[in-house]
């Protein structure tokens, strides 16, 4: 382990005005506070800080931070309080130190976390000063380093978490040299096999191909020379990683990837990194397709270079980048050239991304579902730009569809959460449950035991588990209200007709609509399921000489253009939703019949004026959910179904029944039933589906009549 003097050494290699003071005073207290502390592999615990401070001034970083990396985790794992620090290390350190803490604390290994969405939220927290994240990269990176005296188990958790948040959290923020190692690190974890595998082919292509990187630096430095060009020639080998990478996404054998070698030229002025661009293909044949002028067009985290393949000597293909010393700088430290030192003093690097600037195109980006494919580049992780993550005080993470409200918020939490909930505090400030939360929102639940959900919270709700959860504790609370209407309702209707309400009269009933008991009979004369009359016809048929129950059974509607006070019901044969034009057909006895105006149905009252009635839906056309069939032809391969339904999912639709309508060798039939809230939304789930490649045909159903969305031409197999 360093100690001081030769830590202060190292600094002052880059920055020789150094605060020494600063330094030696950090040092002294890790020293002291984290006495006695050893890791899992022995060593003394200090060593650590130490060795993350390492990292950092190999980047060239400040002073400030670090002292931060020394400190880092005094205030997690020591006696030492955030007080002290800030009363002995200034307001500026305080904040790096804690801010280290705090993204120590937000558990992100939780397997929530696992959404991109997630990097937001980091970056967010940090926002205030961005080397709290270079100083967590650095933990992370030393942590990697020393894994291997982790239990396995551990070890696999570790390495799984820095690939699918670290990794690439370096990558965005332009440190690659970071961002490569942990790769590799991980790799040795995850798939040891894989790598070893890589490592020993790539030994014996070192062996055919004996000095072939120092033989192709001469000849790159033999074509600069020629046109004047002063610049440094570097060559390098892939990381294992990173070759891998490269064999899963181009399919390619090991011999044909172009950037096993990798050649660097770094020049003294842009100007100098064309001319030797020109010299390499004047020199060489590039391959097609593998040039890209990042200097002109710089990538999001201000990295900037040519790039380039070619077939070198023996007719290798080679990767050759090309670009200034101060390029340079940026591609090896990203984000953090914003803070390196040159000749003792704060380097104003022209290409280095201002920290503010870059973390305000990230959360843009974020924020207007823009794609984040540059985000995760190399990294095969989920994207949900149709999620918002938010906290809860302990730092869990909580996903939820966007426009999710508080109330969705604590029913995804538990059930009894939702359930008592009497208010919200969002971000430490009361707001109604209405509100839609945003991405890193903290949100803080209140409960009293004395709650029950409202009627008017289904309306506030977004997500089906709150939906059904409001449902059911409605349900629960108003049945016992509606079995004792349903009684009395019940009582009268039996008086009418002199007979008197039994236990067997209704248990009579509830067989022959599908229920178990009286109660249940009882709830549905209460809640409006059931009219009184309709209950005596079920008993005694016979008073009514054979006339049929109401065709459809379903909470009546107010429907515009309907006469004062009356109801109508939607028919089942064609299933209108709001948004279609419909048609009311009055029959006596039966109230009114809702029919879609293109129902096959009314032909058998076409003759009859008089009973049809021009009605509209109602801007409130009732529940949220209407029936609705759909007919879909697939392809007869795995996994076809499940991403259907993903796709009707998507789309916020409710799936009630799916059958085998009719099945072949090669493609199958089903039929799906669901609930929609209007045509527009029925017509975009059509749109979804028959859109996929899988699908050769989607409809709508209704009955014998079909109304087909575009189909498409059934796919070939």
């Amino acid at each position: 382990m360093l100690n001081s003097n030769e830590l202060i050494k190292l600094i002052k290699e880059y920055n020789p005005n150094c605060d020494e003071d600063l330094i030696i005073r950090a040092y002294e207290y890790g020293k002291n506070y984290h006495s006695g502390q050893f890791r899992v592999s022995g060593e003394k615990y200090f060593n650590h800080p130490i060795e993350v401070a390492k990292i950092l001034i190999n980047q060239k970083m400040d002073d400030a931070t670090i002292a931060t990396a020394i400190l880092h985790d005094t205030v997690e794992d020591t006696e030492l309080s955030i007080n002290e620090v800030k009363k002995n290390f200034g307001d500026s350190i305080a904040l790096l130190v804690d801010g280290v803490t705090k993204l120590t604390n937000l558990q992100i290994s939780s397997g929530k976390t696992k959404q991109a969405e997630n990097f937001r939220k980091f970056i967010v927290s940090m926002s205030k000063d961005l080397r709290i994240l270079l100083v967590k990269l650095a933990d992370r990176l030393h942590n990697m380093r020393t894994i291997k005296a982790l239990s396995q188990g551990k070890q696999s958790r570790k390495a799984k978490e820095t690939m699918e948040i670290f990794a690439p959290l370096a990558g965005r923020m332009g440190m690659q040299s970071i961002r490569e190692e942990l790769e590799d690190l991980c790799f040795s974890v995850l798939n040891p096999e894989a790598r070893n595998s890589i490592i020993r082919r790539f030994l014996k292509l070192k062996k055919v191909n004996v000095d072939l990187v120092p033989k192709i630096v001469q000849d790159i430095q033999k074509e600069l020379k020629a046109i004047s060009v002063d610049a440094k020639v570097l060559g390098r080998e892939k990381k294992p990683y990173s070759i891998w990478r490269k064999l899963e996404e181009k399919k390619e054998s090991f011999t044909r990837l172009s950037d096993i070698f990798a050649f660097r030229i770094i020049t003294n002025s842009e100007a100098d990194a064309y001319s030797a661009l020109g010299a390499v293909h004047q020199r060489w044949r590039a391959v097609p397709g593998r040039f890209k002028d990042y200097i002109s067009q710089p990538k999001s985290n201000g990295y900037r270079s040519l790039h380039t393949t070619v077939l070198g000597r023996d007719g290798k293909r080679v990767e050759v980048q090309i670009r200034t010393i101060e390029m340079n700088e940026v591609a090896e430290a990203g984000v953090a050239a914003h803070w390196s030192f040159r000749d003792g003093v704060l380097f104003e690097n022209p290409f280095a991304v201002d920290p503010l600037s870059w973390i305000r195109s990230l959360t843009y980006g974020f924020e207007g579902g823009e794609n984040l494919s540059d985000f995760l580049e190399h990294v095969k992780l989920e994207m949900y730009n149709d999620k918002v993550f938010c906290f809860t005080p302990s730092g869990e993470v909580i996903k939820l569809p966007r426009g999710a409200t508080p109330l969705d918020f604590a029913y995804s939490i538990h059930t009894r959460i939702g359930d008592h909930c009497v208010g919200t505090e969002v971000d430490g400030k009361r707001v109604p449950l209405y509100t839609r939360l945003r991405n890193g929102q903290s949100v803080k639940i209140i409960t009293a035991k004395g709650q029950k959900p409202q009627i008017s919270w289904e309306n506030m709700v977004l997500t089906g588990r709150a939906k059904s959860a409001i449902r059911r504790s409605i349900r629960h609370e108003l049945r016992a209200a509606n079995i004792r209407l349903g009684k009395e309702i019940a009582r009268n209707a039996f008086e009418k007709v002199n007979k008197k309400v039994t236990e067997r009269a209704l248990i009579t009933a509830a067989k022959k609509i599908g229920e178990k008991t009286g109660d249940d009979v009882l709830a549905a004369l209460g809640g409006a399921e059931l009219t009184g009359i309709e209950l005596i016809e079920l008993i005694y048929p016979e008073m009514f000489k054979g006339k049929n129950l109401p065709e459809y059974r379903v909470d009546s509607i107010s429907f515009i253009g309907l006469p004062m006070g009356a109801k109508g019901k939607t028919a089942q044969c064609c299933k209108p939703v709001p948004g279609e034009r419909i048609v009311g057909i009055s029959r006596k006895g039966k109230g009114v019949l809702i029919h879609a105006i293109d129902c096959d149905q009314l032909r058998d009252f076409e003759e009859k004026n008089e009973n049809w009635l021009e009605l509209r839906w109602p801007e409130n056309s009732g529940p949220e959910g209407y029936s609705s069939s759909l007919l879909v032809t697939l392809l007869n391969k795995a996994g076809v179904l499940g991403k259907i339904c993903s796709l009707i999912g998507e789309q916020k639709a409710n799936i009630t029944d799916i059958k085998f309508f009719k099945e072949r060798a090669d493609y199958y039939i089903i039929y799906i039933e669901l609930d929609v809230r209007n045509i527009e939304h029925l017509m975009n789930i059509l749109a979804a589906i028959t859109a996929d490649e899988d699908v050769a045909e989607a409809s709508r159903f209704r009955g014998d009549k079909q109304l087909t969305s575009t189909p498409k031409p059934y796919p070939e197999s």
